[in-house]
């Protein structure tokens, strides 16, 4: 699991009413109830704080003395759910353990925060028969933590370790306290498996029981293939869950895939229905959009305080504001399931007063701005507003992308075409080569005179790189009319116009953004592919291989005949092949399956 997903699914498991730890990759902030997906439509009037860049807004009721989450880096091709960088090693399980001991031991997980504290921490009746407690707390809880209904071994191990403790007089919470540690910090509860391939599975099959849980039954030879396609349905039911909800599957989930009947088509379709209402769906616009756009490079911008002051106001950087602008976007459009085009060109947008400040020539009418202090900080009031000048609004024209893909001084065509081609196409360029020099931050001489497009030829007189300089180069140079910060512009410092035409795809001429925009939505098709692409990659946690192309182009076919929504998309991704049947070999490598218990 992510850090995010750890925190998700710790929430869920326990029923905490506070935040496990601090999560700053989770940029977005709610204040007060604006997303409910379940009513269709996104409020005009959204109350948010951005995390990373405002220390109030990391101040929330948590457990006090957690400690830190063990760290993977981040897969080099894809999202942070990518399996090839994420293994456990014993030095991890023990941090694990460590983290997982000092949730239960916080003095905050007290029954005031704790949901299941009466079902499962509390001290038992004196009379009650410790062994039968025993396993009929611990099977609901593991069965919850692990996705799957708990072999008789398995049990028997937890509930053994239990009644040693208690037999050399340890209180009755302590112990489950210490169980509950040993359970975060099994490969079973941290991993992601397909269940025909992953740790040993019971022999029994599973029926729902008390509260929807699954249970163990025995299973015959003859109900053998029942048995493995409850198996498949539970592995479904956990990719399902994590890509949607990021956590685990609730009890309705789980009892479906235990009766072996999750898979059916008509089932399947009522449960992503049913999920795509739920306010868990929070959590998939918390890790998704901001990984796709790869917003976390605006935290690094730093443009020149001289050259663009306006980007510091007062004490509080303007990135504050422009990373909720597209993630506001996606989530409208996700709630209302809208086209995904209107990702690329939208008729409305989420601005701050700050930020309608911040755009000048770029902002909505005076008759529609958003009325509000400039200067908030802790709670940042955006408004929907309509968009009536196309040069702004969409994920590719707003101000957050273009910051991030500038320097200091000067934009970067180079780095703006180059993310254009990885997020919005998904055909990123590689690596360009080591030995091309790069340009000056601040020209001198004859240099000095030429616009930007004149001072980047010399990198397309080389071979090796003119065939990728032909595919990033449009789109950087048709977003050349922004500066560094996003604020529109129509000539360099130097005095010289902008020339922001281009050819997309050596097919569609463009003389500016506005353009731009109209040869990319006659190119949907393409958009609609790569987001498809971009999405699988994540929920499965893998790199998609020329295997995956033949669901991607069934799933992209399939969503645009629907108008190209963007709820349609993502119940394609999930009845698609690759997701509800992968290959047999699981989700990611494992260590061992020994189970911690102190």
């Amino acid at each position: 699991m992510t850090r995010l997903q750890y925190h998700n699914a710790v929430t869920d498991l326990f029923g905490l009413k506070v935040a496990v730890f601090t999560l700053p990759e989770r940029i977005m902030r709610p204040y007060r109830e604006s997303f409910r997906p379940e009513t269709g439509v996104m409020a005009d009037v959204v109350h948010v704080g951005n995390r990373p860049l405002g220390k109030s807004q990391m101040i929330e009721p948590r457990l006090a003395g957690v400690a830190a989450f063990p760290q993977d880096l981040r897969a080099e091709h894809g999202y942070d759910t990518q399996a090839d960088h994420l293994s456990l090693s014993p030095l991890l399980m023990e941090a694990f353990l460590t983290l997982g001991q000092s949730i239960t031991e916080s003095p905050d997980f007290t029954p005031q925060h704790v949901g299941i504290w009466q079902t499962f921490f509390a001290e038992p009746e004196p009379t009650a028969d410790i062994d039968a407690e025993l396993r009929q707390r611990l099977r609901p809880l593991l069965t919850r933590a692990f996705r799957q209904p708990v072999d008789q071994a398995t049990l028997d191990r937890y509930v053994a370790h239990a009644r040693g403790r208690l037999a050399v007089g340890e209180a009755f919470t302590p112990v489950m306290k210490s169980l509950a540690a040993a359970v975060l910090a099994s490969p079973r509860f941290l991993y992601l498996y397909n269940l025909s391939s992953g740790p040993a599975m019971s022999t029994g099959g599973t029926q729902a029981g008390q509260g929807g849980e699954p249970v163990e039954t025995a299973v015959s030879p003859a109900d053998a293939p029942a048995a493995e396609q409850a198996l498949a349905d539970l592995a479904l039911a956990s990719r399902l869950s994590f890509f949607l909800w990021g956590s685990l599957p609730d009890a309705p989930l789980l009892s479906l895939a235990s009766s072996g009947q999750l898979h059916q088509p008509e089932v399947l379709d009522a449960e992503i229905e049913r999920m795509l209402a739920d306010r868990r769906l929070k959590r998939f616009c918390d890790s998704f959009p901001a990984q796709w756009l790869q917003l976390d490079r605006l935290i690094s911008s730093v443009p020149n305080r001289e050259a663009f002051p306006q980007f510091y106001y007062l004490k509080y950087r303007d990135s504050m504001h422009m990373m909720l602008e597209p993630l506001l976007l996606f989530e409208t459009v996700l709630i209302e399931n809208r086209p995904i085009t209107d990702l690329i060109d939208p008729d409305f947008t989420y601005r701050s007063a700050h930020l309608e400040e911040a755009y000048g020539e770029l902002a909505t009418p005076a008759d529609s701005r958003p009325a509000g202090r400039t200067g908030e900080v802790a709670q940042l009031t955006f408004h929907r507003v309509p968009i009536t000048d196309r040069r702004s609004g969409g994920v590719i024209t707003n101000a957050a992308v273009m910051t991030m893909t500038s320097g200091p001084d000067r934009t970067k065509p180079i780095t703006r075409g180059a993310w254009v081609a990885s997020v919005i196409f998904n055909a990123p360029p590689p690596p360009p080569p080591a030995d091309v020099p790069p340009l000056a931050e601040n020209p001198v001489g004859d240099e000095a005179e030429l616009t930007l497009r004149e001072r980047l030829a010399m990198h397309r007189e080389r071979s090796d790189c003119r065939g990728c300089h032909d595919r990033i180069d449009p789109f950087g140079f048709a977003l050349e009319n922004y500066d560094p910060v996003g604020g529109w512009r129509t000539q360099y410092e130097n005095g010289r116009d902008v020339d922001a035409s281009g050819v997309l795809f050596q097919t569609r001429p463009f003389t500016s953004p506005v353009e731009l925009k109209d040869a990319v939505l006659l190119e949907k098709d393409r958009f609609t592919h790569a987001l498809a692409e971009h999405l699988l990659a994540f929920a499965l946690a893998r790199e998609l291989t020329a295997a995956d192309q033949p669901a991607i182009r069934r799933i992209a076919r399939r969503t645009s005949k629907d108008g190209y929504r963007m709820q349609t998309l993502l119940r394609e991704i999930v009845s698609s092949t690759p997701f509800c049947a992968p290959a047999s070999a699981p989700v990611s490598s494992t260590a061992s399956h020994k189970e911690h218990l102190p």
